[in-house]
């Protein structure tokens, strides 16, 4: 009979201050590859994260009729390790909390390298601390070739593309030794060849765990029913801080074709509701005009060694929505940073933006009250300030700063309201942004970029972290921008099935290549 790895039988989840699932029982045996999945804020995110050990899990009081009693059991005890959208952002939120380049001559602290970040995992050490010899060795380790971070060891992690960061974390997973792995949502924000790759490497483990005692056991865990290793043999879903969900692949996925024509009838309903309420009928001419919204010449961006961007030149008129695109590292984010203001290199480019070469007297708030944004960038810095109530993180968009100074005008209060109902959030005005999961994080910052009808709206992978419904929503959202004529998009996404109709124009970059970019327009 299989052994029980972990057994949680009538137990809670609590964190310091509250119940986040007040009943939970569930079992995971050998020989079995689960997946956890769920919408935004439903539970998934408590259950992965108290399994990795950052939530508590306790057993209930037993009830006098009960035929067993409650009991959590887990073999891994603490030999565990996470890999997550929420991991990678507090990555980057510790390394922006000390940075010491204020204090040092050369006014540059490049924070932590992936392999001292790896390091760090391995053999314990602090900052300051000498990297042991073993470190010095990591490009020969399998782990680290397979997740392809040979070449940016020595980078700052703060350098890093999501991607890259994503793939650090993967990489120091498997060189801990810790004998269950909980990946969540491991493929969003990686490239087309490392998706592959990772596909490959989780059903190869996953079959290889079930012969070799010596391999980690993985759960998976995932916003959308996309991209599922075909290893997977049971599902465990999680709704409304409940199991709605614990069995068989082949039921769950029966039961997701039968909830099919429910989700496309909810998917209409919500794009008739935001015609109406936000008056997004399409524009009688839409169409790209002569009037130039952006404009680089021969740009060049990099660091040290390492070139990002080389010999850019590119023009963005009003109404041309592009997709930007590329491999993880190609210089997306740091292309979009150049606009937003976030990379100081512009300074010493040729970048014009609304008429105004950047560096000739123009605050970034002139250029960013034209601006919607939704960034990791963002994200992480909504993070540092996770006591900020939903309503004001809305508000803080027509305001283009990161939390609310000041007090809310009545039109301010109103368009909070009605974005928060359009958004699936009404009634929870008050909620503050640090207790919502990392999707729902993610859905209120899109509502915050789109509140004040920007003239641009630079979105780098939006969908990030939400659920299938919710991830359609925000998709059907953006094509009503695109169409009302008010709005230019510049968008992201390693995702085909976010390409929206209206991206007729491609920036597709090849790092090492000369060009190191290509323009696609169809």
């Amino acid at each position: 009979m299989p052994e029980t790895l972990i057994e949680i039988n009538n137990c809670r989840i609590e964190n310091s201050n509250k119940i986040l699932i007040e009943t939970l029982s569930w079992k995971m045996k050998e020989g079995e590859n689960w997946l956890v999945i769920g919408p935004n804020g439903g539970g998934k995110a408590d259950f992965v994260n108290a399994l990795a050990g950052s939530l508590k899990i306790i057993p209930n009081s037993p009830e006098p009729d009960q035929s067993s009693n409650p009991i959590f059991s887990n073999i891994f005890q603490s030999s565990t390790e996470i890999v997550s959208l929420e991991r990678a952002a507090k990555i980057i939120q510790e390394e922006r909390e000390n940075d010491e380049s204020d204090y040092l001559e050369g006014g540059v602290d490049h924070g932590r390298t992936g392999r001292f970040f790896i390091a760090q995992g391995l053999f314990n050490i602090k900052k300051g601390e000498a990297l042991p010899a073993e470190a010095k060795n990591f490009e020969a380790y399998p782990a680290i070739k397979l997740c392809g971070v040979e070449k940016i060891l020595d980078r700052g992690l703060k350098y890093m593309s999501t991607g890259e960061i994503r793939r650090t974390l993967l990489a120091r997973a498997l060189i801990s030794g810790k004998k269950l792995l909980i990946l969540s949502d491991p493929f969003a924000g990686l490239d087309k060849e490392s998706r592959s790759i990772l596909l490959d490497f989780f059903t190869n483990l996953s079959n290889r765990s079930v012969k070799n005692e010596n391999m980690p056991h993985i759960i998976l865990g995932m916003e959308r029913w996309h991209e599922i290793p075909d290893s997977i043999t049971n599902v465990l879903e999680f709704s409304d801080k409940k199991i709605t969900f614990c069995g068989k692949r082949d039921e769950y996925e029966k039961l997701i074709e039968a909830g099919k024509s429910k989700n496309e009838e909810i998917l209409q309903k919500n794009k008739e509701n935001l015609s109406k309420e936000l008056d997004f009928s399409p524009a009688k001419n839409n169409s790209a005009s002569s009037e130039i919204l952006i404009q680089m010449n021969h740009v060049n961006v990099g660091w040290d060694e390492n070139k990002v961007l080389v010999d850019l030149s590119w023009t963005l008129h009003k109404n041309e929505h592009w997709l930007i695109r590329g491999p993880n590292g190609s210089g997306k984010t740091t292309f979009l940073e150049l606009i937003t203001g976030d990379n100081k290199q512009v300074y010493c480019n040729d970048v014009h933006i609304f008429g105004i070469k950047r560096g000739s007297g123009e605050t970034i708030w002139d250029i960013k009250k034209k601006l919607g944004i939704v960034s990791y960038r963002l994200h992480v810095e909504y993070r540092m300030l996770g006591s900020t109530s939903l309503q004001n993180v809305i508000i803080s968009g027509f305001r283009d700063s990161i939390g609310l100074y000041g007090a809310a005008t009545d039109s301010e209060l109103a368009s909070a309201k009605k974005w928060l109902k359009l958004g699936g959030f009404e009634g929870r005005e008050t909620e503050t942004f640090g207790n919502l999961s990392y999707g729902e994080q993610r859905a209120i910052l899109i509502l915050r970029s789109v509140v004040k009808k920007p003239e641009i709206l630079i979105l780098d992978e939006p969908c990030h972290g939400l659920d299938e419904l919710q991830r359609q929503k925000i998709l059907q959202l953006m094509e009503l921008i695109a169409e009302s004529g008010t709005t230019t998009l510049l968008h992201v996404t390693h995702d085909p099935s976010e390409i929206l109709s209206c991206e007729k124009h491609i920036l597709e970059l090849h790092p090492g290549d000369s060009p190191m970019y290509k323009i696609i327009n169809s």
